[in-house]
């Protein structure tokens, strides 16, 4: 028999006791408690960095080492804000390095055949949606699992990709220095400190501010969680659960275009046909180590962000810091299984 008391039969004492002691708790609980998922990514960002600044705070108490971190930083913080939406619907997409390359090939193309940079960046856009949705529908309407479905198609495009360019590479080396280049990833130097701000930084905090404001107030964003939280009780609810599927997979392949078009600017305007493969892993440890689980229904567009700032951090830092090279794949595993830990405290798994 179980000891339990029903909540009905529970004295009025009692009642009232437990709604002082949730008045009594702070305000800094409670705020942990609504956004845990991103202070521990966050303090996970510190820990990593403070760590490596105490064996060498020469280094890393100078802002010009941070030129190279923020150059690389944003095509990681593309992808792993952007893969926020397809696991908190409960799909995962593997297809999305593929995208970055084929993308990353579209937008040289345009530029070689003398379209605008700008232009050709939008348009490269529009292809990244168009295989998003390719890949969305095969998902969703073939009733395929998105984990192999989407590995499959990783291997597909990736392929078809390299058969294409025949391991040629794509440059247009006039293009460099165009307003569109500069505007997209130009650098500037910040109050004379040494530290250059690269353009494609500052729109990287941009799109995670447009991903925060969609996810948490836009109609899109809530549709995500309530179909990953529960598909049947969403469809009940009268929302159309395979084109929120289907949309997210749709936005994972913008936000592949777009790491795909800035990497090969970033390169100044060279394209490799294996551009984005190596994103991969790096992208799937910055949203797990940001707090965003596999089970779906819960996520955190902040705590990807800093989870990216993270892993993105490590293999300089850890160099930067005196660790020999083979440190980094043990400091990527400490970091993910301590975040794993520390995001347990702070909410209950949930399926």
């Amino acid at each position: 028999m179980s000891d339990a008391t029903p909540a009905a039969a529970k004295p009025v004492e009692a009642i009232v006791s437990a709604v002082d002691r949730r008045q009594e708790q702070s305000s800094w609980f409670r705020f942990y408690r609504r956004n845990g998922r991103a202070l521990n990514a966050f303090l996970a960002l510190l820990l990593v960095w403070a760590v490596f600044a105490v064996n060498n705070p020469v280094l890393f108490l100078n802002p010009v080492y941070y030129n190279a971190f923020l150059f690389t930083v944003p095509a990681t913080i593309f992808l792993t804000t952007s893969l926020v939406f397809v696991i908190v619907s409960g799909e995962l997409d593997l297809a999305f390095p593929s995208v970055v390359g084929a993308a990353g090939g579209v937008f040289m193309y345009l530029v070689v055949l003398d379209v605008p940079v700008l232009a050709a960046f939008f348009v490269t856009l529009g292809f990244g949606a168009l295989i998003g949705l390719g890949i969305g529908a095969i998902v969703v309407y073939g009733k395929i699992s998105s984990l192999v479905a989407t590995l499959g198609l990783n291997f597909f495009i990736l392929g078809l990709v390299n058969l294409l360019a025949q391991g040629r590479t794509i440059s247009a080396p006039d293009a460099v220095g165009t307003f569109g280049n500069q505007l997209l990833v130009g650098k500037w130097e910040l109050f004379g400190t040494g530290l250059q701000i690269p353009n494609h930084f500052v729109w990287a905090l941009v799109w995670t501010v447009f991903c925060y404001v969609l996810f948490k107030y836009h109609r899109f964003g809530v549709r995500v969680q309530l179909v990953g939280d529960n598909s049947e009780s969403a469809r009940q609810m009268g929302i159309n659960v395979e084109r929120i599927r289907v949309g997210v997979f749709i936005f994972s392949g913008i936000a592949a275009a777009i790491t795909g078009a800035v990497l090969v600017q970033m390169a100044n305007m060279v394209w490799f046909p294996t551009s984005g493969k190596a994103y991969l892993l790096i992208a799937l440890a910055a949203l797990f180590v940001g707090g965003t689980p596999t089970w779906g229904g819960v996520g955190t567009i902040f705590g990807a962000f800093f989870g990216a700032l993270t892993v993105t951090l490590i293999p300089s830092g850890a160099v930067g810091a005196g660790f020999a090279g083979f440190w980094t794949d043990f400091l990527f595993g400490l970091v993910i299984i301590l975040t794993m830990v520390a995001h347990r405290f702070s909410g209950a798994r949930v399926r």
